[in-house]
């Protein structure tokens, strides 16, 4: 299975648009965004996907209630609170922001997870501690480091392969 991930897309609408069309041309199967959309005006641009995102919200992601909504109104788009555990291909896959450093690292340390995704630092890395593949997936935006990234998971792999936008 092929999973799309990204994160901090930050309402750059022009970089979510890219993100969107390459997820679609690699016919990814599932996307994992990892948080830090900004605005809900930026939700509608993620309906293009032709397949399902589940999301989690990151700590520049203001109004909940609001992203929430719009989220809501696309059947192809799923938001959770900070944390959200998904089950592909029998492996299981942490989602989450990233910005409580603690938390994460627990995540990471405790090696339960197959694959953990999480945004944040807006630098793309990916890298194994035991049988857990940590990846961020950098920044959709590119406004911090330059760069603007996305990810291909291959679960069945377990690789994951970077994206340059």
């Amino acid at each position: 299975m092929l999973i799309g991930l990204m994160s901090d897309t930050h309402d750059n609408l022009p970089m979510i648009d890219k993100a969107v069309l390459k997820l679609n041309e690699a016919n990814v199967e599932l996307v994992l965004h990892a948080g830090d959309y900004v605005a809900p005006f930026a939700i509608p641009r993620l309906k293009e996907l032709k397949s399902k995102l589940i999301g989690v919200f990151g700590n520049n992601d203001g109004d909940r209630e609001l992203l929430k909504k719009r989220f809501s109104e696309h059947k192809n788009l799923e938001i959770h609170n900070n944390f959200a555990e998904i089950t592909a291909e029998g492996s299981r896959i942490a989602l989450l922001h990233g910005s409580d450093r603690e938390l994460l690292q627990s995540l990471i340390n405790g090696e339960n997870y197959d694959f953990i995704v999480h945004g944040h630092t807006h630098s793309v890395e990916t890298y194994r501690k035991g049988k857990t593949l940590v990846v961020n997936p950098g920044e959709v935006c590119g406004y911090l480091t330059g760069k603007a990234t996305i990810v291909f998971l291959d679960v069945g792999k377990r690789e994951a392969k970077i994206v340059g936008l």
